[in-house]
């Protein structure tokens, strides 16, 4: 494997939200990993100094091997974006994805949008490798040892050891199935993936000393406590007491609730119990360095309009769907109630541009317990805008971007629905240092720039097509 992607990566531009062909998902054995073919740490250290202008072929004085932030699942929506930021920001990044949900020229996008944006800075973009495979096979086991050195050090009774010194400094998981709908009808598979590959995973990063982890969590761990219709705080939702801030602004150590309040299907149930899994790790395990990014609904795409939400299943979320509507795929947007009490009588959610949930990632990377009472080596951050957008809202929002009109049929609630969904984002704010910057009209101008970009690329190969055959 080279340094970069190109010999990886797909020679095609992004692949079109219309009229393409879902490849088979791979499985757990599928996958195209080869520790021959990895870069050695030579070539990386090489690589290195060209982009600083030290000359080909210059080696360090001393055995210094660049680090890497491992990113799994980072070719789909989220993880894209995030790759992406972390590049601009000068970070190595190594990404294992099985492409069961998504497309390797999306990887190619991705390199391009980089090289730009350091090209403009005068220097080379950082490094960038791509593993295809299953995050739960064999293989991973081998990656892991490839992105290590051994080392000697001192154990505790002060005998020299031989042990891994990785160069992975940093993993965020993204590779959990996502589909609620999806979870009810499968939930053996939600489990598989989202609980018992999770802690596969982690035994293995234990082994080789990588104890950095920011998780890809969800609002939907809050279950029915949004039907309170008030700003979604972490400290509704706790594995073990930890320290807060209660009504008054007081700093307080909180103590956690018996049990989750309805959750309402399997794939929320696997995001609660992978969370309670990495509390009682971070607890066990004072190494560990834990982060929990809830989300709340991500939407838009990166500007270029060459980068964005493509996923091989169907599409449920609101804004795709208002995309698919746009575009012919479906012939109305269904409103699930139009009698909440909100000011249009459609019910409200927290929109956050993916860019903001990317650059909330990276803030993650940085963070590290404050060593008070009731702290621990785990923490759980809400990623929202903390403001609230209506169904009819978002709808007129595209509408703008666009310049047309959506039709639209205004349907009965559905069970388990709740009329607000608001983040309260206070926490990461203080603590991370992140605010959300991006507002819900830049998320639908961005989304439809992205949109007209496939369905031009989507009839200019159709006419290419016509006309050799």
């Amino acid at each position: 494997m080279d340094n970069y992607a190109e010999s990886l990566s797909s020679p095609s531009s992004h692949a079109s939200l219309a009229g393409s062909s879902p490849l088979t998902s791979p499985d757990r054995s599928d996958d195209e990993f080869d520790a021959e073919r990895l870069p050695s740490p030579f070539e990386d250290v090489e690589a290195l100094h060209e982009q600083r202008g030290t000359g080909p072929g210059t080696r360090p004085a001393s055995n210094v091997y660049p680090s890497f932030i491992l990113v799994i699942g980072g070719l789909g929506y989220i993880g894209s974006h995030t790759v992406l930021e972390l590049l601009r920001e000068g970070y190595n990044v190594a990404i294992v994805d099985n492409l069961s949900n998504s497309y390797e020229s999306v990887l190619h996008n991705v390199e391009i949008l980089a090289k730009h944006h350091w090209k403009s800075m005068g220097s080379a973009m950082p490094l960038l490798h791509f593993h295809r495979l299953d995050y739960r096979s064999h293989s991973m086991a081998m990656l892991l040892e490839s992105y290590s050195d051994l080392v000697m050090t001192i154990d505790a009774s002060g005998r020299q050891v031989m042990t891994h010194q990785s160069r992975i400094t940093g993993v965020i998981h993204f590779a959990a199935f996502k589909s609620v709908a999806e979870s009810i009808n499968k939930p053996l598979q939600y489990y598989q993936n989202n609980v018992c590959g999770l802690v596969s995973l982690l035994g293995q990063l234990d082994k080789y000393g990588i104890r950095n982890f920011i998780f890809s969590s969800s609002a939907t761990v809050y279950g029915t406590k949004s039907d309170a219709g008030l700003p979604l705080r972490e400290e509704d939702l706790l594995h073990h007491p930890e320290t807060g801030v209660d009504a008054q602004g007081n700093t307080v150590v909180l103590q956690q609730p018996s049990a989750p309040v309805g959750l309402s299907c399997p794939y929320a149930r696997t995001k609660y119990f992978a969370e309670a899994i990495l509390a009682d790790l971070a607890a066990a395990d004072p190494a560990w360095r834990i982060v929990a990014l809830r989300y709340f609904n991500p939407v838009g795409c990166d500007p270029s309009g060459i980068l964005g939400e493509n996923p091989r299943g169907e599409a449920t979320n609101l804004y795709p769907v208002l995309t698919q509507v746009l575009t012919g795929v479906r012939p109305r947007l269904d409103v699930f109630g139009s009698d909440w009490a909100t000011r249009d009588g459609t019910a409200i959610r927290d929109f956050i541009h993916v860019l903001d949930v990317a650059r909330g990632h990276i803030s993650a990377l940085a963070w590290s317990p404050d060593g008070g009472e009731g702290s621990s080596g785990f923490r759980a951050f809400n990623l929202g805008s903390g403001s609230g957008t209506t169904v009819l809202e978002a709808v007129q929002s595209l509408e703008a971007a666009a310049d047309r009109s959506i039709p639209l049929n205004m349907a009965g609630r559905r069970p388990g629905d709740v009329g607000v969904c608001i983040a309260s984002t206070e926490r990461a704010r203080k603590e991370l240092g992140w605010s959300p910057r991006e507002s819900v009209s830049r998320c639908a101008i961005d989304l439809w720039n992205f949109v007209k970009k496939a369905t031009l690329d989507t009839v200019g190969q159709a006419q290419a097509q016509a006309q050799v055959e």
